[in-house]
């Protein structure tokens, strides 16, 4: 992890935002820190990662995300040399769309 980012403020945030409770705090509380453009700017980086994923070239990506291709290169490394953020998340919301869908299996 990068030690620049590592810092107590930085933990307070990530404090901050672990205890959001729903999507509507979530929005509440972003909307409060961030500008609407970080927000947006974020989701598509969101997107772009999914997509890349997917295995869409930067042209399919950049026509339907609108990102530059600078940002696509910047999230295709952090994708391939990062330290597997999107993975995490990727695999826990997995977990959490097969939990939905199945709810009684987690019973047993």
């Amino acid at each position: 992890m990068n030690k620049k980012l590592h810092t107590e403020e930085v933990d307070s945030l990530f404090d901050a935002i672990l205890c959001l409770k729903n999507r509507e705090e979530c929005y509440k509380f972003f909307e409060d820190v961030c500008t609407i453009n970080e927000i947006l700017s974020l989701s598509q980086r969101f997107e772009v990662a999914g997509m890349l994923r997917k295995k869409h070239t930067y042209l399919d990506i950049s026509e339907k995300t609108g990102a530059s291709t600078a940002t696509i290169s910047r999230v295709n490394r952090s994708l391939n040399y990062g330290n597997n953020g999107y993975d995490i998340v990727w695999s826990r919301m997995k977990d959490m769309q097969e939990f939905a869908e199945n709810p009684s299996e987690e019973a047993e």
